[in-house]
């Protein structure tokens, strides 16, 4: 039983490493990122469905992005829903296909991504130490039910510990390699 809210623990640990590189990708560095249109939805026959289901997109330059949508006739709703999603930029129609060309990054743009990378990092740390929390909470009562020894309730915590500050280091990582993509010119 123990045994299963460690496993539980690391899988909430790892989906929120995963879902934090998910974040990452869709900000902006220098360079364009088909992920960027990741959360663009466009109204397709009365349903709103990913871009990336509806179009090719593609990264020809790496400061442009080229979206070629498989149905030409909805190339104007596609366009309005990039420019709905306020990321930034807008896109150019040149009636078969729509082209993004990213504007330069200032000095002071690529610090305040800086600051909004460094307040995700946080955000995901604090992810964490909550699972770690729920995590030591789960094997406390596990003790208090008298399943496990005191002694083996403390070393169990002190694995949670070791996962998080694990998945800390890790998000700490992850932090300083974006900051290092966004400073880079």
């Amino acid at each position: 039983m123990p045994e299963m809210v460690l496993l539980e623990t690391e899988e909430i640990m790892e989906d929120r490493i995963k879902v934090l590189q998910h974040d990452f990708a869709k900000v902006r560095t220098g360079r364009a990122n088909p992920k960027m249109l990741d959360d663009v939805k466009v109204d397709y026959y009365g349903a709103l469905t990913p871009l990336s289901q509806i179009g090719n997109i593609s990264v020809p330059e790496p400061t442009q992005i080229i979206v070629k949508p498989y149905d030409r006739s909805i190339i104007n709703v596609v366009e309005k829903a990039i420019m709905a999603a306020n990321l930034g930029f807008n896109p150019s129609n040149e009636g078969t296909q729509l082209r993004i060309v990213l504007p330069l990054l200032t000095t002071e743009t690529r610090r305040e991504l800086t600051k909004h990378v460094k307040k995700m990092g946080e955000e995901a740390k604090i992810s964490i130490r909550s699972a770690r929390r729920d995590g030591n909470d789960a094997i406390k009562k596990l003790e208090k039910k008298s399943e496990i020894s005191e002694d083996d309730c403390k070393g169990y915590q002190e694995d949670i510990q070791e996962l998080t500050d694990s998945y800390v280091k890790q998000i700490d990582e992850l932090v300083k390699q974006k900051d290092i993509d966004i400073m880079s010119i």
